[in-house]
């Protein structure tokens, strides 16, 4: 007589044993955000189970540990293995006025209003290496705004927090760079921004003069003062349902009535529990406006 399992596979096409192993993957992996959240405190329990899942499995190779449970030891038993872990879950990979569109709208329908305001607190939430926030000094400098704007940049990660800092990024993506600043209607000479020195570029030290970078977790931590726009893009895709609800809880307690929210171009709130709570004010480019306190 067939086995269970087997006949398991006949039914599902999936060879036996296969369900096992991946509910041991996701057990270990459960096991192993909860060891980090309560030895370290980073919650990565909420996050997306797939996408984290793959990037586990890639520590794994490249940290050279043959399993999670032995990845989990080692992280418990020395913090810079911990560290080296946090640059996987997090993801520190970003460009400058990525995805054009958006900052060119950013420019033509937010900057406008912003300009009615007699000072101005922005908040860049999950800014990895900083490239974006650069980018948004940047556009506000273009448009007079950046000398009565305060900046939150924020991000749980302290290696990437502190790249963001120096505000040094390598010259050989700085074509890409350029290329989305015009793309993203910039007026100037991108250059002008920055000094070429030893295969990097340097950007000018006034761009981040408004700027506080602060660690910041969208699992854990509260909001900030009132705020007239938030930009946290391309982060809630790593997150699950209820982490996406915290966050943009946060975001929601933390912007001033009639607020702007930027999201990435992939991210939605349709399904949230504050889809009526934000007016899309330009959709395509996931820009939006706060309803109601």
């Amino acid at each position: 007589m067939p086995k269970k399992t087997e006949l398991h596979a006949a039914a599902t096409g999936r060879a036996p044993g296969r369900d096992t192993a991946e509910d041991h993957a996701e057990a270990d992996l459960h096991l192993l955000t909860q060891a980090i959240y309560s030895q370290y405190s980073y919650d990565f329990r909420d996050y997306a189970g797939a996408s984290q899942k793959r990037r586990v499995i890639k520590a794994l190779a490249q940290l050279g540990y043959p399993t999670i449970p032995a990845l989990q030891a080692a992280v418990a038993q020395d913090p810079v293995v911990f560290m080296q872990l946090l640059q996987y879950l997090t993801i520190p990979v970003s460009e400058m006025f990525r995805d054009p569109t958006f900052f060119l709208a950013l420019r033509q329908q937010v900057m406008p209003v912003l300009h009615t305001y007699p000072s101005l607190k922005i908040w860049v939430a999950g800014c990895s290496t900083g490239e974006e926030v650069y980018s948004l000094a940047i556009l506000l400098r273009e448009e007079g705004l950046l000398d009565r704007s305060l900046i939150y940049a924020t991000d749980i990660n302290p290696k990437s927090l502190a790249k963001a800092r120096k505000g040094i990024f390598s010259l050989s993506s700085i074509q890409g760079h350029t290329a989305n600043y015009h793309a993203a209607g910039g007026r100037q000479v991108f250059s002008d921004y920055y000094t070429a020195a030893y295969e990097a570029a340097v950007f000018d030290k006034s761009l981040r003069d408004n700027v506080t970078f602060a660690d910041h977790s969208l699992a854990t931590d509260s909001v900030f003062s009132e705020i007239q726009l938030v930009l946290c893009r391309n982060v809630l895709i790593y997150f699950n349902k209820k982490l996406q609800d915290r966050a943009l809880g946060l975001f929601h307690e933390s912007l001033s009535l009639r607020g702007f929210m930027g999201l990435g171009s992939k991210e939605s709130i349709d399904f949230s529990s504050y889809a009526t709570r934000f007016e899309p004010l330009d959709r395509p480019e996931r820009i939006f406006r706060k309803l109601e306190d």
